[in-house]
């Protein structure tokens, strides 16, 4: 109840004043809003027998930050791309044909917006043509 006084009593004060003091005395605005965070968790699943277990990294963008080892350029890739997660493939890209299949998955935020991705390539080479530096790990 002490806090509803006071602030009753400090609006009081506040609109005896001036406008120009009124404005001086306000507490400063809060400035622009930040832009909504990014932050996903993102996986990498060999489902073949070649190798066990999945893999998982975090990757935080604005600020930058988490788990992965190339958050920069995979947040930059992000952030040209608008948030979308695969590509267009990569045109340099020379990969076998080998079969080895892995899943990417990503579950999380970017800039605010709900990301859920799953896609199944045929190796990694193919994966990392179609998803640059995001699931480099």
């Amino acid at each position: 109840m002490p806090h509803l006084v006071a602030t009753a009593l400090t609006g009081a004060a506040l609109a005896l004043l001036p406008a120009e003091a009124a404005a001086a005395a306000a507490p400063p605005a809060a400035g622009p809003p930040a832009a909504p965070a990014t932050s996903l968790r993102l996986t990498l699943t060999h489902p073949d027998g070649g190798t066990s277990g999945a893999r998982s990294v975090t990757l935080q963008c604005d600020p930058l930050g988490g788990t992965h080892p190339r958050a920069a350029q995979a947040c930059a890739e992000l952030a040209r791309s608008g948030g979308e997660i695969e590509r267009e493939p990569d045109r340099d890209a020379a990969c076998t044909m080998i079969y080895a299949p892995v899943i990417a998955e990503a579950r999380g935020h970017w800039r605010g917006r709900p990301v859920s991705f799953r896609a199944e390539y045929a190796n990694d080479c193919v994966l990392g043509a179609r998803t640059g530096a995001i699931f480099r790990f």
